[in-house]
């Protein structure tokens, strides 16, 4: 895995070799069966059933870095946060922050595009019951380091979506950037921000999941603060 991601030299390369990934049995055997199952709604729909790669554009100054793909989500679309609700309030999000064309997002060939954004997760099949474990996040740590490596010459801010991408984000810095990241680890919060060294400034959000978004735990409003903060100190206007 690790060599299969180092050969990569651009990001169609790599998102190819992602979207071949075989590594972890749990998950394979997980995004399969959901794949083949179905839910009701989308039973006449062909699910992707594989890793998910990243989207967005190739000089990116801003990155969001998610925790994995949605069962029904970008496991059945093929792209990551597109077909579920999590992503209705992240991409309705970024259209208001003008980083996005479409407040949408529904299948792979709808149209999309993002401005100056990518977006990937730390692991990229779909876990059971949303849950990765620390074994299957670092067996999938070289593809989200590659990807960070060849957006690197512009990525100048990333937004951690949660505690577990948040948790993920300090082994970048270290084999991609050779920052060794703080010690003790800045908590993870909501509108947390580290920055140091060569390396990306770093924003906490609360992961747009419905249980934080219907409780309104993440309101539309605190979404786009976060996103105002990361265009000012990625220097998108």
């Amino acid at each position: 895995m690790v060599a299969r991601a180092a050969r990569a030299t651009d990001l169609a390369d790599l998102d190819a070799a992602v979207s071949d990934c075989f590594a972890c049995p749990r998950l394979v055997a997980w995004r399969e069966e959901v794949a083949r199952v179905k839910r009701a709604a989308f039973r006449d729909q062909r699910y992707w059933g594989r890793p998910v790669p990243g989207f967005g554009a190739a000089d990116a100054r801003t990155a969001i870095l998610g925790l994995a793909p949605a069962a029904h989500g970008g496991n059945r679309t093929g792209r990551i946060f597109t077909g579920d609700r999590s992503g209705d309030v992240l991409f309705a999000a970024l259209h208001r922050a003008g980083l996005a064309n479409q407040p949408t997002s529904v299948a792979s060939d709808d149209g999309l595009t993002l401005r100056d954004t990518r977006i990937f997760a730390a692991v990229r099949c779909a876990p059971p019951d949303n849950k990765p474990t620390p074994a299957e996040r670092d067996t999938c740590a070289p593809w989200l380091h590659r990807e960070v490596a060849l957006i690197r010459p512009t990525l100048r801010v990333v937004v951690a979506l949660g505690a577990f991408a948040w948790a993920a984000w300090w082994p970048v810095l270290r084999d991609v950037y050779g920052v060794r990241p703080p010690s003790p680890r800045p908590a993870f919060g909501h509108g947390a921000h580290w920055s140091g060294g060569s390396a990306p400034a770093l924003l906490g959000c609360y992961h747009v999941s419905q249980q934080n978004t219907f409780t309104g735990r993440l309101t539309p409003g605190m979404l786009d603060d976060v996103f105002a903060r990361a265009k000012q100190l990625a220097g998108v206007d």
